[in-house]
Protein backbone atom coordinates (compact mmCIF):
# COMPACT_ATOMS: atom_id res chain seq x y z
CA UNK A 1 0.00 0.00 0.00
CA UNK A 2 1.69 3.67 -0.95
CA UNK A 3 1.40 5.70 2.06
CA UNK A 4 -1.38 9.08 1.66
CA UNK A 5 1.36 11.64 1.74
CA UNK A 6 3.47 9.91 -1.39
CA UNK A 7 0.55 9.91 -2.93
CA UNK A 8 -0.01 13.75 -2.35
CA UNK A 9 3.73 13.89 -3.09
CA UNK A 10 3.14 12.58 -6.22
CA UNK A 11 -0.07 14.61 -6.78
CA UNK A 12 2.36 17.81 -5.96
CA UNK A 13 5.44 16.89 -7.92
CA UNK A 14 2.98 16.47 -11.05
CA UNK A 15 3.00 19.54 -12.46
CA UNK A 16 6.88 21.50 -12.43
CA UNK A 17 5.78 25.05 -12.49
CA UNK A 18 3.54 24.50 -9.67
CA UNK A 19 6.01 23.10 -7.40
CA UNK A 20 8.59 25.32 -7.96
CA UNK A 21 6.52 28.31 -6.92
CA UNK A 22 5.13 26.67 -4.21
CA UNK A 23 8.93 24.91 -2.62
CA UNK A 24 9.67 28.31 -0.96
CA UNK A 25 6.67 27.72 1.70
CA UNK A 26 6.73 23.75 1.90
CA UNK A 27 8.28 22.83 5.38
CA UNK A 28 11.95 21.39 5.36
CA UNK A 29 10.30 17.75 6.59
CA UNK A 30 8.58 17.07 3.43
CA UNK A 31 11.33 17.60 1.08
CA UNK A 32 12.54 14.09 1.86
CA UNK A 33 9.20 12.27 0.30
CA UNK A 34 9.16 14.81 -2.20
CA UNK A 35 12.05 14.01 -3.65
CA UNK A 36 11.28 10.33 -3.57
CA UNK A 37 8.38 10.86 -5.76
CA UNK A 38 10.40 13.08 -8.09
CA UNK A 39 12.92 10.32 -8.71
CA UNK A 40 10.59 7.22 -8.91
CA UNK A 41 8.15 9.18 -11.05
CA UNK A 42 10.87 10.85 -13.12
CA UNK A 43 10.20 14.23 -12.97
CA UNK A 44 13.67 15.72 -13.77
CA UNK A 45 12.79 19.47 -13.51
CA UNK A 46 11.00 19.32 -10.31
CA UNK A 47 14.39 17.03 -9.07
CA UNK A 48 16.69 19.67 -9.89
CA UNK A 49 14.75 22.32 -8.29
CA UNK A 50 14.40 19.93 -5.06
CA UNK A 51 18.27 19.33 -4.86
CA UNK A 52 19.18 22.96 -5.49
CA UNK A 53 16.86 24.70 -2.53
CA UNK A 54 18.03 20.82 -0.39
CA UNK A 55 17.50 21.56 3.51
CA UNK A 56 19.68 19.54 4.90
CA UNK A 57 23.50 19.06 5.14
CA UNK A 58 23.04 15.75 3.46
CA UNK A 59 21.20 14.13 0.57
CA UNK A 60 21.71 10.61 0.02
CA UNK A 61 19.84 9.11 -2.74
CA UNK A 62 20.28 5.47 -1.34
CA UNK A 63 18.72 6.02 1.69
CA UNK A 64 16.00 7.98 0.71
CA UNK A 65 15.43 5.28 -2.40
CA UNK A 66 15.30 2.31 0.57
CA UNK A 67 13.44 4.34 3.33
CA UNK A 68 10.61 4.32 0.30
CA UNK A 69 8.24 1.25 1.38
CA UNK A 70 7.58 0.75 -2.26
CA UNK A 71 11.36 0.83 -3.55
CA UNK A 72 12.38 -2.18 -2.58
CA UNK A 73 10.32 -4.13 -5.33
CA UNK A 74 11.63 -1.58 -8.13
CA UNK A 75 13.99 -2.54 -10.46
CA UNK A 76 17.61 -1.45 -9.85
CA UNK A 77 17.10 0.09 -13.45
CA UNK A 78 14.63 2.98 -11.35
CA UNK A 79 17.19 3.51 -8.82
CA UNK A 80 19.67 4.27 -11.32
CA UNK A 81 17.90 6.12 -13.57
CA UNK A 82 20.27 8.53 -15.54
CA UNK A 83 18.22 11.37 -16.42
CA UNK A 84 17.04 11.22 -12.46
CA UNK A 85 20.89 10.57 -12.04
CA UNK A 86 22.05 13.63 -14.22
CA UNK A 87 18.90 15.77 -12.45
CA UNK A 88 20.00 15.29 -8.94
CA UNK A 89 24.18 16.75 -10.01
CA UNK A 90 22.67 19.52 -12.09
CA UNK A 91 21.15 20.22 -9.32
CA UNK A 92 23.93 20.21 -7.06
CA UNK A 93 26.18 21.88 -9.49
CA UNK A 94 23.05 25.04 -10.11
CA UNK A 95 22.91 25.38 -5.86
CA UNK A 96 26.76 25.79 -6.10
CA UNK A 97 26.65 28.45 -8.80
CA UNK A 98 24.12 30.14 -6.87
CA UNK A 99 26.05 30.25 -3.12
CA UNK A 100 29.16 31.07 -5.09
CA UNK A 101 27.63 34.29 -7.08
CA UNK A 102 26.72 35.05 -3.49
CA UNK A 103 22.95 34.58 -4.27
CA UNK A 104 22.50 32.06 -0.94
CA UNK A 105 25.24 32.93 1.71
CA UNK A 106 23.96 29.95 3.92
CA UNK A 107 24.97 27.41 2.95
CA UNK A 108 22.86 23.93 3.87
CA UNK A 109 24.21 20.68 1.38
CA UNK A 110 27.64 19.92 2.54
CA UNK A 111 27.64 16.31 1.17
CA UNK A 112 25.79 14.25 -2.12
CA UNK A 113 26.15 10.30 -1.18
CA UNK A 114 25.97 8.46 -4.35
CA UNK A 115 27.06 5.29 -3.40
CA UNK A 116 24.92 1.99 -3.76
CA UNK A 117 23.29 3.00 -7.00
CA UNK A 118 24.57 0.67 -9.25
CA UNK A 119 24.87 -3.24 -9.31
CA UNK A 120 26.90 -5.07 -11.92
CA UNK A 121 25.37 -8.50 -11.09
CA UNK A 122 22.32 -7.43 -12.81
CA UNK A 123 22.60 -6.58 -16.98
CA UNK A 124 23.08 -3.06 -17.37
CA UNK A 125 19.93 -1.34 -18.24
CA UNK A 126 20.56 1.39 -21.54
CA UNK A 127 18.17 3.55 -19.08
CA UNK A 128 20.55 3.49 -16.15
CA UNK A 129 23.45 5.08 -15.48
CA UNK A 130 26.18 2.72 -15.26
CA UNK A 131 28.93 3.19 -12.80
CA UNK A 132 31.66 3.88 -15.51
CA UNK A 133 29.35 7.05 -16.65
CA UNK A 134 28.57 8.06 -13.05
CA UNK A 135 32.19 8.11 -12.98
CA UNK A 136 32.99 10.16 -16.14
CA UNK A 137 30.06 12.55 -15.82
CA UNK A 138 30.68 13.31 -12.02
CA UNK A 139 34.52 13.72 -12.95
CA UNK A 140 33.69 16.53 -15.53
CA UNK A 141 31.34 18.53 -13.49
CA UNK A 142 34.11 18.70 -10.94
CA UNK A 143 36.98 19.66 -13.65
CA UNK A 144 34.54 22.41 -15.09
CA UNK A 145 33.28 23.88 -11.64
CA UNK A 146 36.70 24.09 -10.37
CA UNK A 147 38.08 25.73 -13.33
CA UNK A 148 35.33 28.12 -13.14
CA UNK A 149 36.59 28.68 -9.41
CA UNK A 150 39.90 29.78 -10.79
CA UNK A 151 38.66 32.36 -13.01
CA UNK A 152 36.13 33.60 -10.94
CA UNK A 153 39.40 34.31 -8.35
CA UNK A 154 41.75 34.83 -10.59
CA UNK A 155 42.32 38.77 -10.90
CA UNK A 156 43.23 38.39 -14.15
CA UNK A 157 40.15 37.11 -15.51
CA UNK A 158 37.72 38.65 -18.55
CA UNK A 159 34.56 38.95 -16.26
CA UNK A 160 33.63 42.04 -15.28
CA UNK A 161 35.27 43.50 -11.63
CA UNK A 162 31.69 43.83 -9.75
CA UNK A 163 31.24 39.61 -10.73
CA UNK A 164 34.58 39.24 -9.87
CA UNK A 165 34.50 40.76 -6.37
CA UNK A 166 31.19 39.06 -5.39
CA UNK A 167 32.72 35.80 -6.65
CA UNK A 168 36.02 36.37 -4.98
CA UNK A 169 34.89 37.57 -1.32
CA UNK A 170 32.54 34.32 -1.49
CA UNK A 171 35.31 31.93 -2.41
CA UNK A 172 37.63 33.27 0.50
CA UNK A 173 39.19 31.05 2.41
CA UNK A 174 37.13 31.76 6.01
CA UNK A 175 34.04 30.63 3.74
CA UNK A 176 34.62 27.17 2.51
CA UNK A 177 31.82 26.70 -0.14
CA UNK A 178 31.85 23.07 -1.47
CA UNK A 179 30.08 19.99 -1.61
CA UNK A 180 31.85 16.38 -1.07
CA UNK A 181 30.34 13.79 -3.10
CA UNK A 182 30.58 10.14 -2.14
CA UNK A 183 30.51 7.97 -4.74
CA UNK A 184 32.45 4.55 -6.13
CA UNK A 185 34.85 4.74 -8.86
CA UNK A 186 35.32 2.87 -12.25
CA UNK A 187 37.71 3.12 -14.28
CA UNK A 188 39.44 2.40 -17.78
CA UNK A 189 42.32 3.34 -20.02
CA UNK A 190 39.39 6.00 -21.82
CA UNK A 191 38.15 7.15 -18.35
CA UNK A 192 41.40 7.51 -16.64
CA UNK A 193 42.41 10.76 -18.09
CA UNK A 194 39.43 12.91 -16.97
CA UNK A 195 39.00 11.22 -13.25
CA UNK A 196 42.53 12.20 -13.16
CA UNK A 197 42.23 15.27 -13.60
CA UNK A 198 39.01 15.63 -11.35
CA UNK A 199 41.15 13.73 -8.26
CA UNK A 200 44.34 16.55 -8.96
CA UNK A 201 41.58 19.46 -8.36
CA UNK A 202 38.99 17.92 -5.70
CA UNK A 203 40.47 18.74 -2.86
CA UNK A 204 40.41 22.44 -3.63
CA UNK A 205 37.29 22.85 -6.07
CA UNK A 206 33.51 23.11 -5.06
CA UNK A 207 32.72 19.63 -5.76
CA UNK A 208 34.76 17.48 -3.97
CA UNK A 209 35.03 13.69 -4.83
CA UNK A 210 35.53 11.31 -1.93
CA UNK A 211 35.77 7.46 -3.20
CA UNK A 212 34.57 4.28 -1.59
CA UNK A 213 35.32 1.71 -3.77
CA UNK A 214 37.46 1.83 -6.56
CA UNK A 215 37.59 -0.19 -9.74
CA UNK A 216 39.82 -0.49 -12.12
CA UNK A 217 39.83 -2.52 -15.84
CA UNK A 218 42.83 -2.56 -18.65
CA UNK A 219 44.82 0.01 -16.95
CA UNK A 220 48.79 0.51 -17.27
CA UNK A 221 50.94 0.11 -13.76
CA UNK A 222 51.45 4.31 -14.00
CA UNK A 223 48.60 4.81 -14.79
CA UNK A 224 46.50 3.18 -12.07
CA UNK A 225 49.41 4.09 -9.40
CA UNK A 226 48.82 7.47 -10.26
CA UNK A 227 45.08 7.25 -9.72
CA UNK A 228 45.86 5.61 -6.04
CA UNK A 229 48.14 7.92 -5.08
CA UNK A 230 45.66 10.52 -5.30
CA UNK A 231 42.69 8.91 -3.55
CA UNK A 232 42.04 9.77 -0.04
CA UNK A 233 43.77 7.51 2.53
CA UNK A 234 40.75 6.86 5.00
CA UNK A 235 37.79 6.39 2.67
CA UNK A 236 38.59 3.77 0.74
CA UNK A 237 36.61 0.59 1.23
CA UNK A 238 37.73 -1.80 -1.50
CA UNK A 239 39.99 -1.65 -4.31
CA UNK A 240 39.03 -4.09 -7.33
CA UNK A 241 42.31 -4.41 -9.69
CA UNK A 242 40.70 -6.93 -12.40
CA UNK A 243 41.37 -7.33 -15.93
CA UNK A 244 45.14 -5.77 -15.82
CA UNK A 245 47.65 -8.47 -17.00
CA UNK A 246 49.60 -6.80 -13.94
CA UNK A 247 51.40 -10.19 -13.08
CA UNK A 248 53.22 -10.99 -10.07
CA UNK A 249 55.81 -7.93 -10.58
CA UNK A 250 53.01 -5.55 -11.23
CA UNK A 251 51.09 -5.86 -8.40
CA UNK A 252 54.60 -6.03 -6.33
CA UNK A 253 54.77 -2.70 -7.46
CA UNK A 254 50.98 -1.66 -6.37
CA UNK A 255 50.41 -3.41 -3.17
CA UNK A 256 52.44 -1.15 -1.09
CA UNK A 257 50.94 1.90 -2.33
CA UNK A 258 47.27 -0.12 -0.71
CA UNK A 259 49.11 -0.01 2.78
CA UNK A 260 48.00 4.01 3.22
CA UNK A 261 44.53 3.28 2.73
CA UNK A 262 43.32 2.31 6.55
CA UNK A 263 40.04 1.66 6.44
CA UNK A 264 40.50 -1.12 3.13
CA UNK A 265 38.47 -4.05 3.90
CA UNK A 266 38.32 -5.68 0.26
CA UNK A 267 41.25 -6.13 -2.06
CA UNK A 268 40.17 -7.95 -5.28
CA UNK A 269 42.65 -9.11 -8.34
CA UNK A 270 41.37 -11.27 -10.19
CA UNK A 271 42.82 -12.14 -14.01
CA UNK A 272 45.86 -10.56 -13.33
CA UNK A 273 47.79 -13.34 -15.07
CA UNK A 274 49.55 -14.63 -12.15
CA UNK A 275 51.58 -17.92 -11.92
CA UNK A 276 53.00 -19.12 -9.24
CA UNK A 277 53.27 -22.86 -9.84
CA UNK A 278 56.96 -23.23 -11.13
CA UNK A 279 58.86 -19.74 -10.13
CA UNK A 280 62.55 -18.99 -10.61
CA UNK A 281 64.56 -18.10 -7.69
CA UNK A 282 64.12 -14.41 -8.05
CA UNK A 283 60.12 -15.03 -8.92
CA UNK A 284 60.37 -16.64 -5.48
CA UNK A 285 61.46 -13.92 -3.73
CA UNK A 286 59.15 -11.60 -5.91
CA UNK A 287 56.13 -14.05 -3.88
CA UNK A 288 57.34 -14.03 -0.98
CA UNK A 289 57.02 -10.10 -1.18
CA UNK A 290 53.82 -10.68 -2.07
CA UNK A 291 52.71 -12.45 0.51
CA UNK A 292 54.34 -10.05 2.90
CA UNK A 293 52.69 -7.07 1.44
CA UNK A 294 49.55 -8.76 2.09
CA UNK A 295 49.96 -9.14 5.16
CA UNK A 296 50.45 -5.15 6.22
CA UNK A 297 46.88 -4.71 5.05
CA UNK A 298 45.83 -5.00 8.88
CA UNK A 299 41.78 -4.15 8.29
CA UNK A 300 41.50 -6.63 5.23
CA UNK A 301 38.42 -8.71 5.18
CA UNK A 302 37.71 -10.04 1.72
CA UNK A 303 40.93 -11.25 -0.95
CA UNK A 304 39.45 -12.28 -4.35
CA UNK A 305 42.52 -13.99 -6.26
CA UNK A 306 40.38 -15.82 -9.11
CA UNK A 307 41.75 -17.01 -12.40
CA UNK A 308 45.48 -16.79 -10.53
CA UNK A 309 47.12 -20.05 -10.22
CA UNK A 310 48.33 -20.63 -6.82
CA UNK A 311 48.66 -24.85 -6.78
CA UNK A 312 50.33 -25.43 -3.60
CA UNK A 313 51.01 -21.74 -2.59
CA UNK A 314 47.89 -20.66 -0.37
CA UNK A 315 50.01 -21.41 2.79
CA UNK A 316 52.88 -18.96 1.64
CA UNK A 317 49.90 -16.58 0.23
CA UNK A 318 47.88 -15.98 3.46
CA UNK A 319 49.83 -17.64 6.30
CA UNK A 320 51.21 -13.94 7.10
CA UNK A 321 47.37 -12.36 7.64
CA UNK A 322 47.24 -11.83 11.26
CA UNK A 323 43.23 -11.55 10.88
CA UNK A 324 41.17 -13.65 9.53
CA UNK A 325 39.83 -13.31 6.24
CA UNK A 326 35.42 -13.34 5.91
CA UNK A 327 35.52 -13.83 2.16
CA UNK A 328 37.74 -15.66 0.16
CA UNK A 329 37.72 -15.95 -3.85
CA UNK A 330 39.88 -18.38 -5.38
CA UNK A 331 37.98 -19.41 -8.54
CA UNK A 332 39.61 -21.47 -10.74
CA UNK A 333 43.34 -21.25 -8.98
CA UNK A 334 44.11 -24.42 -9.75
CA UNK A 335 44.32 -25.79 -5.64
CA UNK A 336 45.68 -28.64 -4.82
CA UNK A 337 44.95 -31.08 -1.35
CA UNK A 338 47.54 -29.20 0.69
CA UNK A 339 45.74 -25.60 -0.45
CA UNK A 340 42.23 -26.86 1.16
CA UNK A 341 44.09 -28.63 3.74
CA UNK A 342 45.77 -25.38 5.03
CA UNK A 343 42.58 -23.20 4.83
CA UNK A 344 40.84 -25.80 7.03
CA UNK A 345 43.23 -25.47 9.72
CA UNK A 346 43.92 -21.85 8.97
CA UNK A 347 42.52 -19.12 11.53
CA UNK A 348 40.18 -18.24 8.07
CA UNK A 349 38.21 -21.18 8.51
CA UNK A 350 36.22 -20.72 11.06
CA UNK A 351 35.22 -16.92 10.19
CA UNK A 352 34.76 -17.24 6.12
CA UNK A 353 31.07 -15.92 5.68
CA UNK A 354 31.62 -16.30 1.78
CA UNK A 355 33.74 -18.52 0.04
CA UNK A 356 34.10 -19.44 -3.62
CA UNK A 357 36.17 -22.26 -4.92
CA UNK A 358 33.93 -22.54 -8.67
CA UNK A 359 36.26 -24.26 -11.06
CA UNK A 360 38.08 -26.36 -9.00
CA UNK A 361 38.55 -30.05 -9.18
CA UNK A 362 36.72 -30.63 -5.43
CA UNK A 363 36.39 -34.79 -6.71
CA UNK A 364 39.24 -36.71 -5.21
CA UNK A 365 41.79 -36.00 -3.60
CA UNK A 366 40.70 -32.43 -3.13
CA UNK A 367 37.28 -33.87 -1.66
CA UNK A 368 37.97 -34.93 1.86
CA UNK A 369 39.76 -31.85 2.55
CA UNK A 370 37.11 -29.85 1.37
CA UNK A 371 34.65 -31.70 3.60
CA UNK A 372 37.11 -30.56 6.52
CA UNK A 373 36.70 -27.01 5.40
CA UNK A 374 33.00 -26.72 4.90
CA UNK A 375 33.06 -28.23 8.77
CA UNK A 376 35.34 -25.55 9.76
CA UNK A 377 33.11 -23.01 8.36
CA UNK A 378 29.83 -24.29 8.85
CA UNK A 379 29.04 -21.80 11.72
CA UNK A 380 29.60 -18.35 9.89
CA UNK A 381 29.68 -19.31 5.51
CA UNK A 382 26.54 -17.31 4.00
CA UNK A 383 27.60 -18.03 0.52
CA UNK A 384 29.28 -21.11 -0.82
CA UNK A 385 30.29 -21.10 -4.99
CA UNK A 386 31.19 -24.38 -5.79
CA UNK A 387 30.42 -23.96 -9.62
CA UNK A 388 31.99 -26.32 -12.79
CA UNK A 389 33.76 -28.41 -9.59
CA UNK A 390 33.03 -31.63 -11.25
CA UNK A 391 30.75 -32.77 -8.74
CA UNK A 392 28.96 -35.87 -9.42
CA UNK A 393 26.15 -37.10 -6.99
CA UNK A 394 28.84 -39.81 -5.26
CA UNK A 395 30.50 -35.94 -4.41
CA UNK A 396 27.29 -34.13 -3.33
CA UNK A 397 26.13 -37.31 -0.73
CA UNK A 398 29.74 -36.64 0.94
CA UNK A 399 29.44 -32.84 1.55
CA UNK A 400 25.60 -33.08 2.74
CA UNK A 401 26.15 -33.61 6.07
CA UNK A 402 28.50 -30.63 6.45
CA UNK A 403 26.02 -28.63 4.33
CA UNK A 404 23.58 -29.25 6.39
CA UNK A 405 25.32 -27.82 9.35
CA UNK A 406 25.94 -24.32 7.67
CA UNK A 407 23.05 -23.29 9.44
CA UNK A 408 23.31 -19.74 8.14
CA UNK A 409 24.03 -20.71 4.38
CA UNK A 410 21.84 -18.14 2.19
CA UNK A 411 23.03 -18.83 -1.72
CA UNK A 412 24.61 -22.23 -2.85
CA UNK A 413 26.12 -21.98 -6.51
CA UNK A 414 26.48 -25.63 -7.71
CA UNK A 415 26.04 -24.90 -11.73
CA UNK A 416 27.98 -26.82 -14.32
CA UNK A 417 28.49 -29.85 -11.70
CA UNK A 418 27.43 -33.29 -13.38
CA UNK A 419 24.43 -33.79 -10.87
CA UNK A 420 21.46 -36.18 -11.71
CA UNK A 421 17.42 -35.12 -10.71
CA UNK A 422 18.03 -37.57 -8.33
CA UNK A 423 20.69 -36.02 -7.28
CA UNK A 424 18.93 -32.42 -7.52
CA UNK A 425 15.90 -34.01 -5.21
CA UNK A 426 18.12 -35.06 -2.47
CA UNK A 427 20.63 -31.87 -2.16
CA UNK A 428 16.80 -29.93 -2.02
CA UNK A 429 15.68 -32.68 0.97
CA UNK A 430 18.83 -31.59 3.03
CA UNK A 431 18.49 -28.25 2.40
CA UNK A 432 15.55 -27.69 3.51
CA UNK A 433 16.38 -27.50 7.21
CA UNK A 434 18.66 -24.69 6.51
CA UNK A 435 16.37 -21.41 7.84
CA UNK A 436 18.29 -18.89 5.76
CA UNK A 437 18.77 -20.46 2.69
CA UNK A 438 16.94 -18.31 0.20
CA UNK A 439 18.83 -19.31 -3.25
CA UNK A 440 20.73 -21.99 -5.03
CA UNK A 441 21.61 -22.07 -8.76
CA UNK A 442 21.51 -25.28 -9.91
CA UNK A 443 22.74 -27.50 -12.68
CA UNK A 444 20.74 -28.75 -15.97
CA UNK A 445 20.72 -32.21 -14.77
CA UNK A 446 22.82 -35.19 -16.26
CA UNK A 447 19.67 -37.37 -17.50
CA UNK A 448 18.56 -33.63 -18.80
CA UNK A 449 21.32 -33.62 -21.57
CA UNK A 450 21.02 -35.15 -24.92
CA UNK A 451 22.92 -38.42 -24.95
CA UNK A 452 24.15 -38.06 -28.41
CA UNK A 453 26.42 -35.40 -27.00
CA UNK A 454 29.65 -35.23 -24.51
CA UNK A 455 28.55 -33.80 -21.07
CA UNK A 456 30.34 -30.18 -21.62
CA UNK A 457 33.25 -29.41 -19.69
CA UNK A 458 32.89 -25.63 -18.80
CA UNK A 459 29.51 -23.24 -18.24
CA UNK A 460 30.48 -21.70 -21.76
CA UNK A 461 29.93 -25.22 -23.75
CA UNK A 462 26.26 -25.06 -22.55
CA UNK A 463 23.31 -24.57 -24.98
CA UNK A 464 19.99 -24.96 -23.82
CA UNK A 465 19.29 -26.74 -27.34
CA UNK A 466 21.56 -29.78 -25.81
CA UNK A 467 18.75 -30.22 -23.39
CA UNK A 468 15.72 -31.84 -23.68
CA UNK A 469 13.65 -28.38 -22.72
CA UNK A 470 10.67 -30.62 -21.63
CA UNK A 471 12.38 -32.68 -19.42
CA UNK A 472 13.84 -29.82 -18.03
CA UNK A 473 10.75 -28.29 -17.34
CA UNK A 474 9.35 -31.45 -15.61
CA UNK A 475 12.26 -31.48 -13.13
CA UNK A 476 11.76 -27.53 -12.38
CA UNK A 477 8.10 -28.19 -12.05
CA UNK A 478 8.81 -31.23 -9.31
CA UNK A 479 11.47 -29.02 -7.62
CA UNK A 480 9.00 -26.29 -7.12
CA UNK A 481 6.41 -28.94 -5.68
CA UNK A 482 8.84 -30.49 -3.05
CA UNK A 483 9.59 -26.65 -2.06
CA UNK A 484 5.85 -26.15 -1.71
CA UNK A 485 4.95 -29.07 0.04
CA UNK A 486 7.98 -28.47 2.71
CA UNK A 487 6.28 -24.77 2.91
CA UNK A 488 9.74 -23.36 1.44
CA UNK A 489 8.58 -21.70 -1.31
CA UNK A 490 10.89 -18.32 0.64
CA UNK A 491 13.67 -20.43 -1.38
CA UNK A 492 14.69 -19.74 -5.22
CA UNK A 493 15.75 -22.75 -6.74
CA UNK A 494 17.19 -21.37 -10.29
CA UNK A 495 19.29 -22.69 -13.66
CA UNK A 496 19.85 -18.53 -14.60
CA UNK A 497 23.03 -17.68 -12.92
CA UNK A 498 22.89 -14.48 -14.63
CA UNK A 499 19.48 -13.22 -13.45
CA UNK A 500 19.46 -13.74 -9.74
CA UNK A 501 21.58 -11.08 -7.65
CA UNK A 502 24.29 -12.86 -5.78
CA UNK A 503 26.06 -12.10 -2.34
CA UNK A 504 27.87 -9.17 -2.36
CA UNK A 505 30.29 -9.69 1.21
CA UNK A 506 30.10 -5.87 1.67
CA UNK A 507 26.56 -5.73 2.03
CA UNK A 508 26.52 -8.79 4.63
Amino acid sequence: MWSLVFLCAQKVVSDHASTCRALEFIPKELYPVLFKASFLGRKTLVLQDLVKRWPFPVLSLQKLLQSCKHCDCLPIKEKSSKLCVQAVILGVLAYLHQVMAGEDRKQQLRVLNMVGLQDDNLEQDPESMSLWSQTVTLSKACVDISQRHSEGANPSSKRRKGARSTLAATLAPGCQVYVEVHMDLFVNSTSSTILREALQVSSSSPLRLRCRDFRAEELSIRSTLGLLELLSPTSIRQVDLRFNNLGLPGLNVLLPFLTKFTSLLSLKLPYNNVDVRRLSVEMEASLQNFASQLGKLQSLKELNLGSSRLSGRLRQLLGGLQKPLESLELAFCYLLPSDLTFLSQSLHASSLKKLDLSGNNLCEPLLQPFQLLLKEAAGSLLHLDIMECKLMDSHLGALLPMLSCCTHLRYLGIFCNPISTRGLKTLLQNTLALPELRLIIYPYPVDCYSESLPWPTSSSSFLDSSFDQEKLSRVHAELQQLLAQAQRTDVTWSTDMYRHKTLDYLSL
